[in-house]
């Protein structure tokens, strides 16, 4: 009798560290719904239109104009003036997906920011399993376009992701292509992605312990940084600690960024992220319920 309640408790256990990994949904008002940088003309709109597979005479697709004042109520202080300049022009098209599909970004005509760039600072907003098309009609830069995707992304919702997360998510943006500019983009993203699942997995708060883990991960990736560089990192890290993010949605959000990263530390087998310990945990009690259930047959 108690080998079988111990049984029970442990699968009780099992359950709900699976429950927890499971990512949230989130329930869309509409499917899809377009953002176009208010500054574009006529003309424009409708090529990018075009490129979202949209025509806007026929369209039920919501569309929303973004303008420069709202780039810069998040860009200011971030980016020089010249770079968020005085028009708005990088338009969104912005795809709700079931759970559990995470967050797929693809660009065109955007110079400075990734697709994994984008796609890290949108987890960090709490935006979730979404396919997101940012387009201009003529190379931008991109850093405007996270509020863009806000933008459509609470239209899709009908729920405020929160001027904090936001503000967060695109000093994330920023800080994440200055570094790839010294280290590399494709470095600095991964690098950026693993120091963060790893701060909020442990709910890290304390400057040092950050900074620990980013020279940990710095080192598990083979990269050399400057202390400039592991304070910036720092600095950014205590505002997403603050904002109490879920490292099961994190991980479940960047699926394809964290293959990427996966198959990059595949020769180095001592690389573990929290979620192979917590499988490995999950086998061993699965394994030890199994056994018991045999014991009591």
């Amino acid at each position: 009798m108690i080998r079988a309640k111990r049984g029970c408790y442990l699968l009780l256990i099992v359950i709900t560290l699976i429950l927890l990994m499971l990512p949230g949904s989130v329930t869309a008002a509409y499917s899809r719904v377009i953002t176009f940088g208010a500054d574009l003309n006529r003309g424009q709109k409708n090529i990018l239109a075009a490129e979202f597979g949209v025509n806007l005479a026929e369209t039920s697709v919501p569309v929303v104009d973004v303008t420069n004042a709202e780039e810069r109520r998040y860009l200011e202080g971030l980016v020089p003036e010249e770079v968020i300049g005085a028009r708005a022009i990088s338009s969104t098209l912005v795809e709700m997906l079931p759970a559990g599909q995470g967050i797929k970004v693809e660009t065109r005509n955007i110079t400075w920011v990734t697709n994994d760039m984008y796609a890290n600072a949108l987890a960090t907003a709490r935006v979730k399993d979404a396919r997101i098309l940012v387009a201009a009609p003529f190379p931008v830069s991109g850093t405007a376009a996270l509020t863009g995707i806000f933008k459509a992304f609470e239209h899709a919702t009908g729920k405020s992701l929160g001027d904090r997360f936001k503000k967060t998510a695109n000093e994330e943006l920023v800080r994440t292509g200055n570094l790839g500019r010294e280290i590399g983009k494709d470095k600095a993203s991964k690098l950026i992605l693993l120091v963060k699942e790893r701060v909020v997995a442990e709910k890290a708060k304390d400057p040092e312990r950050i900074r620990q883990i980013i020279i940990n991960v710095a080192g598990d990736l083979n990269i050399t940084l400057t202390d400039r560089q592991v304070d910036e990192i720092t600095v950014l890290m205590r505002k997403i600690s603050g904002l109490n993010l879920e490292a099961r949605d994190l991980s479940g959000q960047l699926k394809s960024l964290k293959t990427d990263v996966e198959r990059a530390l595949a020769k180095q087998p001592e690389f573990r992220t929290w979620l192979e310990r917590l499988l490995d945990a999950l086998s061993r009690l699965i394994e030890e319920i199994r056994t018991l259930i045999l014991r009591e047959k």
